[in-house]
């Protein structure tokens, strides 16, 4: 996912659109909302704009000055991470998003699955949502990786009913690890933070240990900010349906719904509100796209635990933060 900046005529175009979106149904701008466009009129467009004096523009006159597919798509991903940014959208807002993307030649399935959320069809939203995102991509692999039995079993571990201590003992052991090491900083990052290792009671799957393993490179937090960090950022470099990444931890973290698989429900509203975190998510999509490996695509991850952090990062040409 890469961010692409179009021409000032263009980018007050989309801003224009935004601000119609981001209209609440009384008229008002949400505060998460409003810290969206004024990120994106800095870190992407730009431009300098007055959002308040900004005027509507029709869905005709968006698809004129939208030519480019690269732009239309984006101003469409655009749209869908605006709408869920204070909470769960109004009909009303689906309503505008879906007239603007249907003037773009736009139907992207995750505009589908926000429809289903706006309408009130939660179960069938998550597990449609979940299909298609990068959850499945885990579970596959997983699958792939361990065979129907350790499928089952890791499934079981990442919901607490049951352990390996023979898998655990081999992540346990990085421990062992030199400092600086990206294994020893994986395991030193899990004690840090309570978390369990694959094989332990809660542990999360190995094939989605690339999360965890961003944290690290990344050098990105676990609180809510830094979950959306991480979440742009490994979007950044995800090649295929990374918007659902973004998406999700947009749902969690700013619209307070709980998409996890596991056991956890912790959710907040708003975070994107926050000063200077809607810029900090546009900023990790930036530095994601800048690295050279889909690291979610079935990273061999233990050719690189004993390298040193810093060696790994600059093998992937994961740039410093800012």
């Amino acid at each position: 996912m890469r961010l692409h900046q179009p021409d000032p005529t263009a980018a007050l175009l989309g801003l224009r659109a935004m601000k119609t979106i981001a209209r609440t149904d009384d008229g008002e701008i949400g505060p998460s909302r409003r810290a969206l466009m004024e990120a994106v009129k800095k870190v992407v467009l730009h431009v300098d704009a007055d959002i308040d004096s900004l005027q509507p523009v029709t869905p005709a006159d968006l698809a004129a000055g939208f030519p480019s597919p690269e732009l239309r798509q984006q101003f469409t991903n655009g749209m869908l991470v605006m709408a869920l940014a204070d909470g769960v959208p109004t009909e009303k807002t689906l309503a505008q998003v879906e007239a603007y993307a249907k003037a773009l030649g736009i139907a992207p399935p995750e505009l589908a699955d926000l429809r289903l959320l706006a309408d009130g069809h939660m179960l069938i939203f998550k597990l449609d949502f979940l299909r298609r995102g990068h959850i499945a991509d885990i579970m596959k692999d997983q699958l792939a990786l361990k065979g129907p039995l350790g499928f089952a079993k890791s499934i079981l571990g990442m919901r607490g009913l049951m352990e390996d201590p023979a898998l655990a003992a081999r992540y346990r052991a990085w421990e062992k690890l030199p400092e600086g090491t990206l294994g020893r900083a994986l395991v030193d990052f899990y004690n840090k933070n309570g978390f369990a290792v694959p094989g332990e009671r809660n542990g999360f799957p190995e094939a989605g240990l690339y999360h965890d393993l961003c944290h690290v490179l990344g050098g990105y937090g676990t609180d809510p900010e830094g979950e959306v960090e991480v979440a742009s950022f490994t979007a950044g470099f995800k090649r295929t349906r990374a918007l659902y990444l973004v998406l999700f931890a947009e749902l969690v973290f700013s619209s307070g719904v709980n998409m996890r698989p596991s056991k956890e429900g912790f959710t907040t509203v708003g975070v994107l509100g926050k000063p200077g975190v809607a810029e900090r998510m546009f900023a990790a999509i930036e530095r994601g796209s800048q690295v050279n490996k889909d690291l979610t695509d079935r990273w061999d991850y233990w050719a690189d635990i004993e390298r040193p952090v810093d060696e790994v990062r600059r093998n992937y040409n994961i740039l410093p933060k800012g």
